[in-house]
């Protein structure tokens, strides 16, 4: 089975003009998979069926246990489950804590608000997507995203290239768009 981005570069792909062997070979994917997913694109993507664990009706006890201690080993929390009548193998039940603690760990993560006065800052950075197609090639896809640090305001600029002349340009195009820059001197205004 196939995702529905790549469904969807089929039906692009088709309404380019491609044959389904053609895109078959650029996408490395079996002809007859191209047809079934021409034919029926709804229809072929079919939603997983939720799998059923030994686990399903302990989940509440345990998120209690971990809850009230929450270093719990899984020997322990094992013992706990047999006398409820579980029957697994400790495995399912540290793969189970370990998800837990992992999930209760990222909500956790500390997020500090940077505060500045207006116009005084800017945040930059990079961001990565996937590859373009054109034709037979691929490019990377990376975006410039700058933000006023006091507004938020956010400027966006696509490109294939991080090189520092882009990172430049890119920077000269956000400053005419937010018509300032960071900071108010007279000397860096000369450049819009």
């Amino acid at each position: 089975m196939i995702d529905r981005r790549t469904v969807f570069e089929i039906h692009r792909l088709k309404d380019a003009g491609y044959s389904a062997r053609n895109i078959a070979r650029q996408m490395g994917i079996g002809r007859e998979t191209v047809k079934k997913y021409l034919e029926n694109p709804e229809g072929a993507v079919v939603p997983r069926q939720q799998r059923v664990s030994k686990l399903d009706d302990h989940r509440v006890l345990i998120d209690k246990l971990i809850e009230e201690y929450p270093l719990i080993k899984a020997p322990v929390v094992l013992q706990r489950l047999q006398k409820q009548g579980f029957d697994g193998r400790i495995t399912i039940v540290r793969d189970y804590l370990r998800k837990q603690r992992e999930r209760s760990q990222k909500s956790k993560e500390p997020f500090i608000r940077f505060e500045s006065a207006p116009g005084r800052q800017m945040q930059i950075d990079w961001g990565h997507f996937d590859s373009l197609s054109y034709g037979m090639t691929k490019r990377k896809l990376y975006a410039l995203a700058v933000v006023e640090s006091y507004s938020r305001m956010l400027y966006v600029r696509f490109t294939h290239s991080q090189r520092q002349e882009v990172l430049h340009q890119g920077l000269l195009d956000a400053f005419r768009f937010f018509g300032t820059t960071p900071v108010t001197d007279r000397r860096y205004r000369a450049i819009l």
